[in-house]
């Protein structure tokens, strides 16, 4: 989740300012309490409650502010010493973190970086000293692997053992490098405001709201466009369909009061003539694309209605139950799969009519159904997104995934929901950035440092050692 003002959308941006509208109420009403372990420069030397484990602990204070120092080990970072790292990373504002533990077994060698990271759930740069050893550790999108060795790698030549000036060369190298923004978390630990500020909290909050409206507005008109253009593009589409059905129906020239037709052959001929009445009203109704869906799951079942009333026309055997031609479902039930490779994908089996399958067995192409789109006439399934709805009525049931992996529609299939409203390329959060709330949703893997006493790396999920 992106905690940036623009990164997150309208929707968060409104939400951001009514925090900081609460916010400020409560530091001008007196409600808030402070919390005297930490100062406005955001340097904590609290221990840590009995309720908390060590860790937790430790990760609450950072998320107030950028230095913790455990008292246990205060002798080796001082407040004054401690304040001036904080001020400056708090004025360079980027998502540095330093915490100054003691070897103890609270405090796991082997993996106190990735909790640590983990508790707090900052994205950032975080430098731990442990009894007499330093370790650091970044996510990628903030510094990269090789840029913390490096500097990790600069700090000890620098520092001569000295935990002060170890932490001095730290936050001097990282602040030009680090990505991203300090978190606001640290922004509401800074202290009170007056009624001025309150006033100015205010401005600043209405003209926040406003544009959040702005955008929140803009976006959903942006938005409603594009469904209409989606739902154009499907209309042509679908209608060419239900017009090809009608035909059918026609060329089967089927007469319910011919002496020669049972109950049987009227039923299935009743269920195909419904077919093309329901699938002509739903398309008419139709004011968003996914509610296309239906039209077409409708055409596949009074074609398969069509297939079983011919078959007994000419007494055959019954058709089996099963999904349309995959390469034009206008084509009607497929008799069996075949293997088919598209254009740079992987071969996988798909289920065709009786011709295609045929063709495909004499090395020809088949016929596919083909529609219009700005690159000009391509196949349904390479034809973007607009077309989810189209083939999702065809072949639902989970079964549209598996065929169209690796094609232009299958990119914007999430499972056999296909849920077409909010899953079109683009509509994705993009990865946090330096200073964003994630939790403890990260990769151990990519969170990558340096461990100060073995100069090895810990990407691994398990972390470095502090020797």
């Amino acid at each position: 989740m992106r905690n940036g003002p623009g990164r997150g959308g309208p929707r968060r941006l409104l939400l951001r300012g009514a925090a900081l509208l609460l916010a400020a109420v409560a530091a001008v009403t007196g409600v808030a309490t402070a919390v005297a372990a930490v100062t406005a420069a955001g340097v904590v030397f609290a221990p840590p409650a009995r309720s908390e484990s060590a860790i937790d602990a430790v990760a609450k204070q950072l998320r107030k502010g950028p230095v913790y120092v455990d008292p246990r080990v205060s002798d080796q970072l001082t407040p004054s010493q401690a304040t001036s790292l904080a001020d400056r990373i708090k004025s360079a504002n980027k998502p540095v973190f330093v915490a100054v533990l003691p070897a103890a077994p609270e405090f796991p060698a082997q993996t106190v970086l990735q909790d640590l990271r983990s508790a707090t759930g900052v994205t950032g740069l975080y430098g731990v000293h442990l009894g007499g050893n330093f370790v650091a550790g970044a996510d990628p999108q903030v510094m990269s692997p090789q840029a913390v060795d490096n500097l990790v790698g600069q700090v000890l030549r620098s520092s001569d053992g000295n935990t002060s000036a170890e932490l001095d060369s730290f936050v001097n190298g990282a602040i030009p490098q680090v990505k991203g923004v300090g978190p606001d978390s640290w922004k509401s630990h800074s202290g009170g405001i007056d009624g001025t500020g309150f006033i100015v909290a205010g401005a600043i909050l209405a003209a926040v709201l406003a544009g959040g409206w702005l955008l929140l507005r803009r976006r959903r008109k942006a938005r409603e466009e594009q469904q209409r253009d989606r739902l154009r593009q499907l209309r042509t589409a679908v209608d060419e369909d239900i017009t090809a059905y009608g035909e059918e129906l026609d060329r089967l020239a089927f007469r319910p009061d011919d002496p020669a037709s049972d109950d049987a052959m009227r039923g299935d001929y009743a269920q195909g003539l419904d077919a093309y009445e329901r699938a002509k009203a739903l398309l008419a109704a139709a004011r968003r694309p996914e509610e296309v869906e239906p039209v077409t799951r409708t055409l596949e079942e009074g074609r398969f209605a069509l297939a079983t009333l011919d078959a007994r026309r000419s007494g055959k055997p019954l058709p089996e139950r099963r999904p349309p031609c995959f390469f034009d479902p206008r084509h009607g039930p497929s008799v069996r799969d075949v293997s088919w490779t598209p254009p740079g994908g992987t071969p996988r089996d798909v289920p065709a009519c009786a011709a295609d399958a045929a063709r495909i067995a004499d090395g020809e192409a088949p016929l596919t159904r083909t529609v219009d789109t700005a690159r000009g006439p391509q196949p349904y399934w390479n034809a973007g997104p607009a077309y989810a709805p189209y083939a999702g009525g065809y072949f639902g049931g989970g079964l549209l995934p598996g065929l169209l992996a690796g094609t232009l529609l299958g990119g914007s299939l999430f499972g056999p929901g296909y849920a077409y409203g909010d899953v079109y390329p683009g509509d994705g959060t993009p990865a946090p950035e330096g200073g964003d709330y994630t939790g403890s949703d990260f990769d151990p893997g990519d969170f990558g440092g340096t461990s100060g006493d073995a100069g090895g790396g810990f990407s691994d999920p398990g972390g470095g050692s502090f020797g």
